[in-house]
């Protein structure tokens, strides 16, 4: 079964480093394992950037072993070094709660957690808050050697920018999680990226000098994962790609996966889906032969639409997207029709009744009264979907979806959203 899992792991790209690799596939294959992945509540959501460790752990779940899914309610207030330049903002307690409540649910969408084996969600701050700083200087600060820590790069490389204190004995911190997960929940072996390899060590080498030579831990981290043209993976010129509906609607989420270059799709159906081996070689010889059809992208944005915000969410995304693609937007509800135009050109324009031509003008649709008549008169313009080809025509409030915007589309790409104030 580990074979199996491993070899698994390996094709798809998701192992990078891992402490003791024939250890560790002893023991996956002599009994099931308790593993865990952490993450930090800097905001009250995640992005896409950090949920292929949570991926990969839920892959072990899929083989039989037992997810932990921690949330660092305390580490959270610290704040990692690891892969950072600057110190972090501190943020409120208040906050940090707030946002472990919202990365919990976002993790229940991942994880099954009625199995025999369900993950078990777990907040650092459970053990960390009541821990004083003698015990935390006495019981922890002894185990580890200065030299040992300055010998890692999330703290070396912050030398000569600077690294208070705080941010020095984060890995300490993460140290004692994994003590505490090895010695309360029986945790053999912590996922992370491959920024989290010095964390990682630091709490192997805690448990290595709390108990005897029996105890066996392990580590894995994955592979930072790239783009084939060089840029930055999960960011679009809006920012970050966040699981948050609210912060990335479905629909722009939709868009993100089936934007992927021909370049990326199948190592992006490789790392971040459960589509079988087998159907991404079929789909990878579909993205050789018959590109345009964009079947690979396709599945790909429909299993990760789908994870994160379930079949409806994708079904409507991809109603969107053959609207927009008809330009018959009478398909589309007013809430998808704000999603769909969350971020083309927008103009405001008081909310009263006004000539269609004048309004083409006053929102800047069309550059002149001239040119706004000749685009009516040859059916270029249309409103919320329907043409208008009367240059008498007269807007109204009729016009206006839920009473404060309309979309105006001129020729067969250009959409502006207009607004309309009180």
């Amino acid at each position: 079964m580990s074979k199996e899992l491993l070899e698994d792991l390996s094709w798809r790209g998701l192992l990078y480093q891992q402490t003791d690799e024939e250890g560790m596939a002893a023991l996956l294959d002599k009994e099931k394992v308790a593993l865990y992945c952490g993450v930090d509540p800097t905001a009250d959501s995640m992005h896409i950037g950090h949920i292929v460790p949570l991926l990969t752990l839920r892959r072990f779940q899929m083989h039989g072993h037992q997810p932990i899914l921690l949330v660092g309610g305390a580490t959270g207030t610290i704040g990692d070094p690891s892969g950072r330049s600057e110190e972090r903002q501190l943020q409120s307690m208040e906050q940090v709660d707030q946002n472990v409540a919202a990365i919990t649910e976002q993790m229940k969408r991942i994880f099954d957690f009625e199995a025999d084996n369900g993950a078990k969600m777990v907040n650092n701050k459970d053990w960390i808050s009541s821990m004083t700083i003698i015990d935390f200087l006495r019981d922890y600060g002894k185990l580890v050697n200065i030299n040992y820590l300055l010998g890692k790069d999330s703290i070396s490389s912050r030398l000569d920018t600077g690294l208070s204190f705080t941010e020095f004995a984060y890995t300490l911190i993460q140290g004692i999680d994994f003590n505490h997960l090895y010695d309360h929940h029986n945790c053999r072996v912590q996922i992370g990226g491959s920024d989290q390899w010095g964390n990682i060590t630091t709490g192997l080498e805690m448990i290595r000098k709390t108990h005897d030579e029996e105890a066996k831990a392990f580590g894995i981290t994955i592979p930072l994962v790239t783009k084939a043209d060089g840029t930055k993976f999960g960011k679009t010129a809006g920012g970050a790609v966040w699981l948050d509906a609210e912060k990335t609607t479905p629909y722009e989420f939709f868009q993100f996966w089936i934007n992927t270059a021909d370049a990326d799709v199948i190592k992006y159906l490789k790392i971040f889906t459960f589509v079988s081996r087998e159907e991404i070689e079929a789909l990878e010889k579909a993205v050789e032969e018959q590109p345009h059809l964009r079947e690979a992208q396709k599945r790909l944005a429909k299993e990760m639409t789908e994870l994160i915000h379930g079949a409806e969410a994708h079904e409507q995304a991809v109603r969107i997207s053959q609207a927009l693609f008809s330009g018959n937007l009478k398909e589309l509800t007013v809430s998808e029709m704000k999603d769909a135009f969350k971020d083309v050109p927008t103009s405001e324009l008081p909310k009263q009744d006004t000539t269609i031509v004048d309004l083409l003008v006053e929102a800047s649709v069309s550059p002149s009264k001239r040119q706004a008549r000749e685009d009516v008169t040859n059916g270029a313009i249309s409103i919320n979907g329907e043409k208008v080809t009367d240059v008498t025509y007269t807007v109204t409030g009729t016009d206006r979806l839920d009473d404060q915007f309309m979309i105006v589309r001129r020729g067969k790409k250009n959409y502006r959203m207009i607004q309309f104030l009180q």
